[in-house]
């Protein structure tokens, strides 16, 4: 990395991260932080204002990219930050950005409809030991897929966990983190915050932020997509062997399931 910089008064650290490749650089009060491979998709996300400022990227002899970014002083929003004005607008600027679709599409994504992902959920669940609650969200995700489809699809970060929400020194709010970006209905995104981190009965006023009316297909997608997505996150738990971290999901499952037919059932065929 050494080579990058015109002088030697640069000290290189692991930025830490599961895949080991992000380092942040520093000489004396200024820091940039470094990336190995990330994808072309960066730069449109610093073209958008939506991750921190992009400085430039480096071919290596190898082929590989190191992409230079501007170094973000600041912290991660709290759990309770979560309901705030600067996140919808963010994430509705995000979720109309034609520019983020084009690059994702141009990098080989393909939307995603509720029957991929069922059939996704089908196919892990298949090489698992027979679970009743798994096999009722099943049956509720079948019935109500095309009911739940909606033709829009946007950039989705797929990933809306409060750590990768960035407020800066100046007030300036980015959602970083972009590895699992998807082109899928914005409902997808809409579910992850609102159930994880909205109260019910504020959702109305929160979409009224985002520029959404709270429908009731909309409540069904946002339903839809927090049972699928669940079932995901559980079994990657289980894969990754982390049975603690798996039950929290199956007990989430369970009350989901509950909610499903209360509410849903008039939408499954």
């Amino acid at each position: 990395m050494m080579q990058f910089f015109d002088n030697d008064d640069w000290v290189i650290s692991s930025a830490g991260g599961v895949t080991g490749e992000a380092y942040i650089a520093q000489s004396g009060n200024e820091k940039i932080f470094l990336k190995r491979n990330s994808s072309p998709f960066l730069a449109v996300l610093s073209a958008e204002g939506i991750v921190p400022k992009l400085l430039r990227t480096k071919r290596l002899e190898n082929g590989d990219v190191v992409t230079f970014q501007k170094y973000l002083n600041g912290r991660e929003l709290k759990a309770s930050e979560m309901k705030s004005d600067k996140v919808a607008r963010l994430l509705k600027k995000i979720h109309t950005s034609e520019p983020l679709v084009f690059m994702l599409s141009r990098l080989g994504k393909t939307p995603m409809t509720t029957e991929s992902i069922l059939k996704d959920c089908q196919k892990r669940y298949s090489k698992r030991q027979k679970n009743p609650a798994v096999e009722e969200a099943l049956i509720f995700l079948k019935r109500s897929a095309g009911a739940a489809e909606c033709p829009e699809k946007v950039v989705c970060h797929s990933d809306i966990n409060h750590n990768n929400w960035i407020l800066s020194e100046e007030n300036q709010l980015y959602l970083v983190d972009w590895d699992q970006a998807v082109i899928a209905d914005p409902a997808l995104d809409l579910a992850l915050l609102l159930y994880w981190y909205i109260d019910q009965d504020e959702w109305k006023d929160w979409l009224e932020n985002y520029g959404q009316p709270l429908t009731d297909h909309l409540k069904l997608r946002m339903h839809w997509y927090m049972l699928s997505q669940t079932l995901l996150f559980m079994f990657w738990h289980q894969d990754h062997h982390q049975p603690k971290e798996a039950l929290l999901y199956e007990k989430d499952l369970l009350k989901l399931n509950q909610y499903s037919w209360r509410h849903f059932s008039s939408y499954c065929s």
